[in-house]
């Protein structure tokens, strides 16, 4: 294989893969993800942004009712009182 300034590429190759492999494990080190509790805690933050997300999507649902129920709630009172249904109810109890 052809060199570098006299290393060869797989010496090159080599100090590469451990050159990232170090600054992977510094990086998960600094993280604080360096031990045998990583992957659990990666699991763990995964489930808390996925019910995040579920709660906010859950919110927007529950307003998008909410201003439905009240417009139709709304409307249905315009048109009771257009048609003078509200009126019936105050005349009968008198």
């Amino acid at each position: 294989m052809p060199s570098i300034s006299g290393i060869t590429t797989e010496a090159l190759e080599e100090m590469l893969d451990r050159a990232a492999a170090k600054g992977a494990s510094q990086a998960l080190a600094a993280l604080g993800l360096h031990d045998e509790d990583a992957n659990e805690d990666l699991k763990e933050l995964r489930n808390l942004l996925k019910s995040w997300k579920d709660i906010r999507h859950t919110a927007a649902e529950t307003m998008i009712r909410m201003i439905t129920t009240a417009f139709l709630i709304f409307m249905a009172g315009a048109v009771m009182l257009r048609l003078g249904v509200l009126d019936l109810f105050s005349k009968s109890g008198h």
